[in-house]
């Protein structure tokens, strides 16, 4: 059989250059080297050539596998990109909770803040005890039923330049069991300061992570949240907008 000789491919300009018989390279830039004993990506974008169905080494034999090793692996020229697992997010305003029946927080107000300006619907914690309300969540089927984190969005009426720290806690309920479950531990948020003018948005720290009990994809999660007032300053009533909760997935979607 006539000698075989490598090639390397350019992923920057798909051009295909020969090197004399027998030799191998180890290329450590941006291209591929078909013939040596491995095939590295080292890093850069793995990109397909046209009509091209598989890669081969120099006995024929088609590659085991490619690991993109957490890159991004774009598809064929106008085809869009893989999405990737990772950290997502989920917005829950005040409007989508409600006060507990027992040491719940004031109900939901739509506040008017002036002609041609925006109305907020708020739920008011008054500084007179850790309120609390709940809301619930069905997390995708993506998600790797981990921890997750959140990051409250809230303001004052008034001036009082004290602090305000949020607590979050979360059960997941799977079907047919009782919705009568007990919530985790409560993680509270770095209590963040009030600037001192009414109706500033607020938006605190994202909090560290929050264990949700009996965590589970195909379930429904139920999270109280409160504010603590023992471990705030706040005189004024903090006025929640709305939290962000953030998630980890493991699968890049929910087939």
């Amino acid at each position: 059989m006539a000698d075989r000789f490598p090639l390397i491919v350019d992923s920057t300009n798909s051009n295909i250059k020969e090197l004399p018989s027998g030799d191998n390279l180890d290329l450590t830039g941006s291209g591929l080297v078909l013939g040596g004993t491995a095939v590295t990506a080292n890093g850069a974008e793995l990109n397909l050539l046209d009509n091209v169905s598989g890669l081969v080494q120099d006995d024929f034999t088609k590659l085991a596998a490619v690991d993109s090793s957490a890159v991004e692996l774009n598809l064929l020229e106008g085809a869009g990109t893989l999405k990737e697992v990772g950290l997502e997010t989920i917005y829950v305003p005040a409007s989508a909770m409600y006060p507990n029946a027992t040491g719940g927080c004031a109900d939901l107000a739509q506040v008017a803040l002036g002609a041609g300006k925006p109305d907020v619907k708020v739920l008011d914690f008054a500084d007179a005890a850790s309120l609390l309300a709940q809301f619930t969540v069905a997390f995708p089927k993506s998600w790797n039923e981990g921890t997750v984190t959140f990051q409250p969005f809230w303001m004052v009426t008034g001036t009082n330049t004290g602090t305000v720290a949020w607590g979050l806690q979360g059960v997941s309920v799977a079907t047919t069991d009782p919705a009568a479950a007990d919530f985790g531990t409560a993680v509270l948020t770095t209590a963040l300061a009030f600037t001192g003018t009414s109706n500033d948005v607020m938006v605190s720290a994202v909090s560290n992570d929050v264990t949700i009990t009996d965590a589970a994809v195909d379930t429904m999660t139920f999270f109280q949240i409160k504010r603590d007032h023992t471990a705030d300053t706040q005189t004024g009533a903090a006025r929640l907008l709305g939290i962000k909760i953030f998630f980890t997935t493991n699968a890049a979607n929910d087939a």
